[in-house]
C-alpha cells in the first residue's frame, strides 16, 4: 500500500501513468465529496492497513444502504441499538463486515468501561455514529485515501457491496454519473487484479457538548486490578488528572495506538468555531450522563465511577483539638493549680506549725504521735497500742528472729552452704543449653493472641505469607539534570539524573547481574538463582520473575533502551527512550506506546509497572523529574516448618540467596555513578542480631567497671598497713559472681519451662539484678563493718544478728521487685512479658543466694580478716594479728555528720520540698507529650547499611505498603444481593466493601488509604460479560480441558459462557462457581485485559468448591513516622469495622479485617499507653502490698514509698519527652525496671525510718538518711553511674537512647528522690512510731521514775538510738 501512488510489478511507463491518474482522481474525489444527510463516506471493507493489520473501509460517497438480513440486524441491535428503527429495515453506512470489525474493535474498551453502563453506552455511540450512521457524511470528512491491489474475485460487488461499478477498461477509477463520487471500477484489472480505494484518514467533527459528555461519563471509571482510573490508559502521555476531552479523543483517533485502524482527527467545535466546509455540521448526539441509567432496566454508574452519584463527601475530621482550660493546655492548667494549691497549703501549714510551736515551747506534756515537744520522756501503756500496731510489731520481730537464726546457721556452716548453692545453681544453669532466644521481630513484639497476630496467621494460612522483598534505592549524585525536547511539539521536559540513558544501562546491568547471580545452596548441593525463589505471577505460562523496575518499561533490554525512530527523511529523530518513558509512566499497562517506536510498556512478567512504585523524588506526577530509582525483587515466602520439610528448605533457599544478595551489593559491586541503598527481607533481623553482638565489648566494659568498683569500695581501709587485709576484693567479686549466677540460674530454670528469652532480657537483666544485688551487698557488708560484737557473741552470732537487722530490708526490696515483675508478666507484649518473668526470677534467686552463699562468704571473709590474712591471697598470713578496727568510713561519716544534719535544717527542707513538687508538676505536663512508637533507625547499629536505606525510603518512596481487606470464609458470593454488598460497579450498594474503601481513598491524607481497592468480583463480572469477536469466557466442549482462553483465537470447539443477549447478566450460582476458576486462570492480554491470573491468582480461596476467604487489595499512602503507621492501622480497622457491621446484618459473626505486613509491629502502640498504665500500676500495687506487709502493716510507709516511686517515674517520662525517647516496648521495659530500682532507693531508707523510735520525725529521718544513705549512695548509685557512663560510647543507637539515657535518668532521679526528697518528705509526713515497739523498749529499759497514777504512762529513760553506735537491742 502507498499513499497517492501505486507500487507494483509494472513497467515504468505504466506505473507513471497510474500515479498521475491517481493524483488526479484523489484531488477530484476529495474536493467533490457530498456532505448531506442520508449519505455515507464509506461502505464495506476493501483492504487492510499494512502497518497495523487493521481493516480499511472502502471509499463510498453514496446513500446509506438498507440492512435486511435478520442476523445482521440483530448484530446491529446488539452493538448500535439506537440505529435500529422501530419499523422497517435500518439504513446504515456499514456492512456486516464493518459491524463485526466494530464489535471486535470495541472488545478492550468494553472490558474497561463496562462497569459503568452510561460510559460504555456513550463510547459505543461515538463509534456507532462514526461507523454506521446513515448521516455520517455530515460530520465526517475523508482527508486521505490509499490504493491497493485486490484479487478480482475478492472484490465486494454483491447486492450489499460498497462498490458501485461503471464498465470501462481505460481507468480503474471514474466518478459516478449521478453524484460525481469516485467509485472503484471492479472490471478494471491488471493481470487478474483490480485496484481498490480505501479510506486512510478522516476528520471527525463533534460538538463540545457531546465530546465533553462522553469524556465526563468515563473520566472516573475505575480499573480495579490496577487500583487506578481507566481513562489513564486512553489518554496517551497524560495521567488521569491531566486528561481532557481533547487528549482523550486525540489518543482514540491516533493510528499509532495499536487499536485504531486508520488516523481519525477529532475536532471539537463550539459556537465560536469557524463554519465547517460544505454542508458539514458537528455531531451533537445525545449522551447519557454517568448519573443516569441507560434504560429502565439498567442502573446508573456507581459512586466509584461517577462522582455525581456520590453523596456529599464528609469533611475530613480535624485533628483532635488540644485539651485546654481557660486557654491553657489542660494538664498545664491542672499542674499550675495543683502546685499553687500545694504551695499555699504548705506555706500556711509551716506558718501555723511554727506559730503553734512558740506557744507550746513551755509545755512539757508529750503526745506520743507529736513531733513538737522537746521533752525526752515518752510514756506508753498497753492501752495506747492498736491491734494493727501489735500485729505489725509481732510480725517484724518474728521476721528479725527468723533472719537471725538463718544468718547464724549460714555463718556456722559456710562451706556446706556454699557447696549446696553451687550444686543448685549449676543444675539450674544447665538449662541454658535449652534456651531459645527470640530474634524474630514478629515473635518479639506481637503477642500470639493479639488481634494483629491472629489476623496475620489467618492470612498466612489462607493466602500464604506476604512476599519477601529485596529492594534497591538508586540515586546518581554525580550526574546532572538533562532536558528533552519532544517531537513535533518541542516541549522541553527536564529529566532527573537517574533517567539519563547511560544510567539506565548501568542500572539494567546491575539488575541483570543480580537476576543471574548464582548462589551455592548446600542443602541441595547445587547453585540457585533468583528464578528458583522469585514470585512468578503468570506461571507456568510465563516464568519471568517479578522485578519491579523502571527498565521493565524497556523489557529489560539494552536494545530497547537504545531504540530510536526517525521521520521518513531519516534526518529528524521523532522518538527515543524519553518518549517511551513518558508514555509508559502515564500508561504502564499499554501494549503500544503510540510513538513511532510502537514498543510495549508491560513488564516481562506480564504486569504493569506503576511509576510510583519504581520512581522516587519526583513532584506531583512529573515522573521525569525523578531523582531516585527503586528496584524491588519479589520473592516467595514460606512459613517456617519442621526441619527438612519442603517449606523449611525453600525458606532456607530464599535466605541463602538473600545473604548472597546483601554480600554482593555491600562488598562486590562498585559503581561510582550509582549511590545504592539496599535491603533484604532478612536485613532487620540480621542487623538486630549483629547489634546485639556489636556492643558486647561496651557492655562487658560497663559491667567490669561496676565489678571493679564493687570490689574496691566494699572494703573499709583504715590504715595503709592493713590495706590488703581490710580490702574486700574477693568478697566483692564473689557478690558480683552471685549476681551472674542468679542471672544464669533464671535463664536456665525458665528455659527448662520452655519460656523463650530475648536479647533485651540478656542485655538489660544483668543491669537490674546487679543494681538490686549490689545495693543489698553494700547494706549487709557495711552494716557488719559498723557493728560492734557483743561480749557474749562469737562471729556467727554477730553475723546472725546483723542479718536479722538488715535481712527484712533486703527481703522487702527483693520481694517487692520480684512480685512486681511477676505481675508485669501479665502484659500481652512478649518482650515485656519475657523481661518480667526473667527479671522476677533472677531478683528472687539473687536474694536467696545473698542470704545463703553471700552470708557464708561474709563469714569466711570475716574469719580471714580477723586472722590477719591477706585479701585475695588468703593463704598468706601477716606477721601479727590485730583486732579489726571499727571506724566509720568516709562516706558514712560524711552522711551522718554533715549531709543528713544539713538536709534537715528548717530553712532548707521547705526549699527542697517546693523544688521537687515543682519538678513533679512540670514533669506531669511534659510526660503527656511523650510520643508513641519506635523509629526503625534506632534499632539498627550506627554503621548499619539499613540506616541509609531507611533514610532514602523516607525521602524517596512514593507509595506505602499494600493493605488487604480480607473477607473471612463463610460469605455467599454467589448471591446477587450479597454481591451488591461487596462490588463497586453499577448496581452495587453505595456502602459496599469496595465503595467504603473508595470513599476512604478520597480523603487519603486522613485515612492513609492511597487508592480504591482492586476488586476481583467486579473484574470477574466485566471479564464474564466482555464482548468482541472472541469473548474472554469460553470453555471447551470437552471434559478434560475446560477453559478456552482468548489467546487460542476463534475455535469452533470453544463455547461462549454468555451470549451477547445475556450481556450484563450476573451469573447463577452454578455459573459463578464454574466460571470463576476460569477467570483466575486467564492471563491478561490484548484480547482480555481483565484476565484475573496476575492480579487475583492468590486473592480467592476455595472451600469444597465454593468461594472461601478472599481479599481486596489497595495501598497505604507513604508512611514515614511511627505516628503515620499507627494512624494507618487505626483507620484501616475503622473502615473494616464499618464494613463488618454492614455485612453482619445478614451474617452475624462474619468479619472483614485489614492486613498489612507492618500491623503486627505497630498494633502494640494502639494500646501501649494502657499497657504502660497497667504494668506500672500493677507493679506499684504489688510494691504497696509487700511493703505494707513487711513493714508491719505500715500503711503510710507503703504509701510514701509508692508516692516517691511515682514521682521518679513522672520525672523520667518528662525527660523522655525532652530527650526524644518514645514510648515503646523497650522504654516500657525500662520503666518497669525503673520501678524495681526505685524500690532500692526508697525502701531501705523508709524502713530505717519506720523501725527507729527517735523523738521526732525529723530525727528519725536524719537517722535513716545517715545510716542507710551511705549504703544507697555507695551501692546502687555510684555503681550504676560508673557502668552507665560507658554505655554512652556504645555503637548501637538503641543502647544510647533507651539504655544510656534512660538508665542515667533512673539513677539520677532515683538517687535525688531517695537521698534528698524522701528524707525531707519523711520529716514532714512520715509515719508515727509504732507504739508496740516503744512499749517493748520500755520493758527492756530501767525506769528512773514511775507515775503515781495508774493511768499515767510509764517513762522511757533511754532510747536505743541514743546509745553509742552499734549497741542495739535484739
Amino acid at each position: 500500500m502507498v499513499e497517492t501512488s501505486v507500487v507494483g510489478r509494472f513497467h515504468l511507463t505504466t506505473g507513471a501513468v497510474l500515479v498521475m491518474g491517481l493524483f488526479a482522481i484523489f484531488s477530484q474525489a476529495s474536493s467533490k465529496l457530498v456532505h448531506k444527510e442520508g449519505y455515507c463516506i464509506w461502505y464495506d471493507v476493501c483492504s487492510e492497513n499494512h502497518v497495523n493489520g487493521k481493516a480499511l473501509n472502502c471509499l463510498y460517497n453514496g446513500p446509506a444502504k438498507p440492512m435486511s438480513k435478520p442476523e445482521d440486524i440483530a448484530l446491529l441491535k446488539e452493538v448500535c441499538p439506537h440505529l435500529v428503527p422501530d419499523e422497517g429495515p435500518p439504513l446504515t453506512c456499514c456492512s456486516p463486515s464493518q459491524l463485526h470489525n466494530l464489535k471486535s474493535g470495541l472488545q478492550v474498551p468494553d472490558q474497561t468501561f463496562s462497569r459503568c453502563p452510561s460510559c460504555l453506552h456513550n463510547f459505543y455511540k461515538l463509534y456507532c455514529e462514526f461507523t454506521c450512521s446513515p448521516d455520517q457524511s455530515v460530520f465526517l470528512n475523508v482527508t486521505k485515501i490509499s490504493t491497493d491491489f485486490a484479487p478480482f474475485n475478492k472484490t465486494h460487488n454483491d447486492s450489499s457491496s460498497a462498490m458501485e461499478t461503471v464498465s470501462g477498461a481505460d481507468s480503474a477509477f471514474r466518478p459516478r454519473q449521478a453524484d460525481t463520487t469516485p467509485v472503484l471500477e471492479d472490471s478494471a484489472h491488471k493481470n487478474g487484479s483490480s485496484y481498490v480505494l480505501s479510506v486512510q484518514e478522516i476528520d471527525y467533527y463533534l460538538t463540545d457538548t457531546f465530546a465533553g459528555g462522553i469524556y465526563n461519563s468515563c473520566a472516573y471509571v475505575l480499573f480495579p486490578s490496577s487500583n487506578s482510573r481507566a481513562i489513564s490508559m486512553y489518554c496517551g502521555g497524560y495521567t488521569a488528572d491531566q486528561c481532557s476531552p481533547k487528549h482523550f479523543l486525540d489518543f482514540m483517533g491516533d493510528a499509532n495506538n495499536g487499536q485504531t485502524p486508520f488516523q481519525i482527527n477529532f475536532h471539537i467545535t463550539n459556537n465560536k468555531t469557524k463554519p465547517l466546509p460544505g454542508n458539514m455540521t458537528s455531531l451533537n448526539a445525545s449522551y447519557v450522563a454517568c448519573s443516569q441509567a441507560v434504560t429502565n432496566d439498567t442502573d446508573p454508574c456507581s459512586c466509584q465511577d461517577c462522582p455525581a452519584m456520590c453523596p456529599p463527601q464528609p469533611d475530613v475530621p480535624p485533628p483532635p483539638p488540644e485539651w485546654t482550660i481557660l486557654g491553657l493546655y489542660g494538664p498545664l492548667f491542672i499542674s499550675i493549680c495543683v502546685f499553687c494549691g500545694f504551695l499555699v497549703v504548705f506555706v500556711m501549714s509551716l506558718a501555723l506549725y511554727y506559730g503553734c510551736r512558740r506557744k507550746n515551747e513551755l509545755r512539757t506534756s508529750v503526745n506520743i504521735n507529736g513531733d513538737t515537744h522537746p521533752s525526752s520522756n515518752r510514756y506508753v501503756t498497753p492501752n495506747d497500742i492498736s491491734c494493727i500496731e501489735k500485729i505489725g510489731e509481732f510480725f517484724e520481730r518474728k521476721l528479725q528472729q527468723l533472719f537471725l537464726m538463718w544468718g547464724r546457721l549460714c555463718a556456722n556452716n559456710p562451706i556446706k552452704v556454699i557447696v549446696v548453692c553451687i550444686v543448685l545453681v549449676a543444675a539450674a544453669c544447665v538449662g541454658v543449653m535449652y534456651l531459645e532466644i527470640t530474634t524474630n521481630p514478629v515473635e518479639l513484639w506481637s503477642a500470639p493472641t493479639s488481634q494483629a497476630r491472629l489476623e496475620k496467621n489467618y492470612f498466612d494460612e489462607k493466602f500464604g505469607p506476604f512476599y519477601r522483598t529485596e529492594q534497591l534505592i538508586i540515586t546518581s549524585p554525580n550526574h546532572n539534570w538533562t532536558t528533552y525536547s519532544t517531537y513535533p511539539y518541542g516541549d522541553v521536559i527536564p529529566f532527573g539524573p537517574v533517567l539519563s540513558k547511560d544510567i539506565l544501562h548501568q542500572v539494567l546491568d546491575l539488575q541483570l547481574q543480580i537476576e543471574h547471580m548464582k548462589v551455592w545452596f548446600e542443602a541441595e548441593k547445587r547453585h540457585i538463582t533468583l528464578k528458583d525463589i522469585c514470585f512468578k505471577p503468570l506461571s507456568p505460562d510465563n516464568d519471568n520473575c517479578t522485578i519491579e523496575s523502571v527498565v521493565q518499561y524497556f523489557q529489560n533490554s539494552h536494545e530497547q533502551i537504545d531504540r530510536e525512530a526517525f521521520d521518513s527523511s531519516g534526518l529528524w529523530k521523532v522518538a527515543d527512550y524519553h518518549d517511551h518513558f513518558i508514555y509508559c509512566s502515564m500508561s504502564p499497562a499499554s501494549l503500544n506506546d503510540t510513538t513511532q517506536l510502537h514498543d510495549p510498556c508491560l513488564s516481562t512478567y506480564g504486569a504493569p509497572v506503576f511509576p510510583w512504585v519504581v520512581l522516587g523524588g519526583y513532584d506531583g506526577q512529573n515522573y521525569a523529574n525523578s531523582t531516585a530509582l527503586v528496584i524491588t525483587f519479589v520473592v516467595n515466602n514460606y512459613l517456617p516448618g519442621e526441619a527438612n520439610s519442603s517449606a523449611s528448605r525453600k525458606l532456607d533457599m530464599a535466605t541463602t540467596w538473600e545473604k548472597a544478595f546483601l554480600e554482593f551489593i555491600s562488598n562486590n559491586y562498585t559503581n561510582k555513578n550509582l549511590s545504592i541503598s539496599h535491603s533484604a527481607e532478612r536485613s532487620v533481623e540480621d542487623e538486630i542480631e549483629r547489634e546485639s553482638y556489636g556492643d558486647v565489648i561496651t557492655i562487658l566494659i560497663s559491667y567490669l567497671l561496676m565489678f571493679a568498683y564493687v570490689a574496691i569500695t566494699l572494703g573499709k581501709i583504715t590504715r595503709c598497713n592493713r590495706l590488703l587485709i581490710d580490702s574486700k576484693i574477693t568478697l566483692g567479686l564473689s557478690g558480683v559472681l552471685i549476681v551472674l549466677c542468679s542471672v544464669g540460674a533464671s535463664l536456665g530454670l525458665l528455659a527448662y519451662c520452655g519460656v523463650a528469652t530475648t536479647l533485651i532480657v540478656i542485655e538489660v537483666m544483668p543491669f537490674l539484678v546487679l543494681a538490686v544485688g549490689v545495693d543489698n551487698i553494700f547494706i549487709l557488708v557495711q552494716r557488719y563493718q559498723r557493728d560492734v560484737r557483743m561480749a557474749y557473741e562469737d562471729r556467727s552470732d554477730q553475723i546472725g544478728r546483723v542479718v536479722g537487722e538488715v535481712g527484712p530490708s533486703m527481703l522487702l526490696t527483693s520481694l517487692s521487685e520480684s512480685i512486681a515483675f511477676f505481675l508485669g508478666a501479665l502484659s500481652s507484649m512478649p518482650a515485656v512479658r519475657a523481661f518480667s518473668l526473667y527479671a522476677a526470677t533472677a531478683v528472687f534467686i539473687d536474694f536467696l543466694l545473698q542470704i545463703t552463699a553471700f552470708v557464708a562468704l561474709l563469714s569466711l571473709d570475716s574469719k580471714r580478716q580477723e586472722s590477719g590474712r591477706l585479701d585475695v591471697c588468703c593463704c598468706v598470713p601477716t606477721a601479727k594479728k590485730e583486732p579489726v578496727p571499727k571506724e566509720d568510713g568516709i562516706l558514712y561519716s560524711f552522711m551522718t555528720k554533715y549531709y543528713a544534719p544539713f538536709l534537715m535544717k528548717n530553712w532548707l527542707r521547705p526549699i527542697v520540698t517546693i523544688i521537687f513538687v515543682f519538678m513533679f508538676c512540670g514533669s506531669a505536663v511534659l510526660m503527656t507529650k511523650v510520643e508513641v512508637g519506635l523509629d526503625q533507625k534506632l534499632s539498627m547499629p550506627e554503621d548499619s547499611y539499613m540506616i541509609d536505606y531507611f533514610n532514602n525510603l523516607s525521602e524517596y518512596l512514593s507509595i506505602g505498603s499494600p493493605v488487604y481487606f480480607v473477607t473471612k470464609d463463610g460469605y455467599n458470593f454467589t448471591s446477587e444481593v450479597e454481591q451488591d454488598k461487596i462490588c463497586g460497579g453499577s448496581g452495587c450498594n453505595d456502602d459496599s466493601l469496595t465503595s467504603q474503601v473508595y470513599h476512604a481513598s478520597q480523603i487519603s491524607n486522613y485515612t492513609r488509604i492511597a487508592h480504591p481497592a482492586s476488586s476481583w468480583l467486579d473484574d470477574f463480572f466485566d471479564w464474564l460479560n466482555a464482548g468482541g469477536a472472541i469473548p474472554c469466557c469460553r470453555y471447551y466442549n470437552q471434559s478434560g480441558q475446560p477453559f478456552c482462553p482468548a489467546t487460542v483465537g476463534a475455535n469452533k470447539t470453544c463455547i461462549t459462557c454468555h451470549s451477547g443477549s445475556e450481556k450484563g447478566r450476573r451469573p447463577t450460582t452454578k455459573e459463578f462457581n464454574k466460571y470463576l476458576p476460569y477467570f483466575l486462570e486467564d492471563n491478561p492480554g490484548t484480547e482480555c485485559a481483565k484476565g484475573g491470573h496476575a492480579a487475583y491468582g492468590s486473592a480467592v480461596t476455595f472451600e469444597d468448591g465454593r468461594v472461601g476467604a478472599t481479599y481486596f487489595m489497595t495501598y497505604h499512602t507513604t508512611l514515614k513516622t511511627s505516628s503515620d503507621f499507627i494512624e494507618s492501622l487505626k483507620h484501616a480497622r475503622n473502615i473494616s469495622a464499618n464494613i463488618t457491621s454492614m455485612l453482619a446484618v445478614d451474617y452475624p459473626g462474619f468479619e472483614v479485617y485489614p492486613y498489612s505486613v507492618f500491623y503486627v509491629y505497630y498494633e502494640q502502640y494502639l494500646s501501649i499507653k494502657d499497657d504502660a498504665l497497667f504494668n506500672l500500676g500493677i507493679s506499684l500495687a504489688a510494691i504497696f502490698l509487700v511493703t505494707f506487709t513487711l513493714l508491719g502493716l505500715a500503711f503510710y510507709s507503703a504509701l510514701i514509698i509508692c508516692i516517691t516511686i511515682i514521682m521518679i517515674l513522672v520525672n523520667i517520662m518528662a525527660v523522655m519527652y525532652l530527650w526524644n525517647i518514645s514510648l515503646n516496648a523497650v522504654s516500657l521495659v525500662n520503666l518497669v525496671m525503673a520501678i524495681g530500682i526505685s524500690v532500692e532507693f526508697c525502701s531501705h531508707i523508709v524502713r530505717a525510718f519506720a523501725v527507729n523510735t527517735s523523738l521526732t520525725r525529723k530525727k528519725r529521718a536524719e537517722f535513716a538518711l545517715g545510716h542507710m544513705g551511705s549504703s544507697v549512695l555507695s551501692g546502687i548509685t555510684l555503681t550504676k553511674f560508673v557502668g552507665i557512663i560507658v554505655l554512652a560510647f556504645a555503637k548501637s543507637q538503641i543502647f544510647k537512647v533507651f539504655y544510656f539515657r534512660m538508665y542515667l535518668c533512673i539513677v539520677v532521679f532515683g538517687a535525688a528522690h531517695g537521698l534528698i526528697f524522701l528524707p525531707v518528705f519523711l520529716s514532714y509526713a512520715g509515719p508515727s512510731v509504732n507504739k508496740a515497739k516503744l512499749y517493748n523498749e520500755q520493758l527492756q529499759d530501767k525506769p528512773v521514775a514511775r507515775s503515781s497514777s495508774i493511768n499515767e504512762k510509764s517513762p522511757l529513760l533511754r532510747h536505743r538510738n541514743e546509745l553509742p553506735t552499734g549497741e542495739y537491742y535484739t
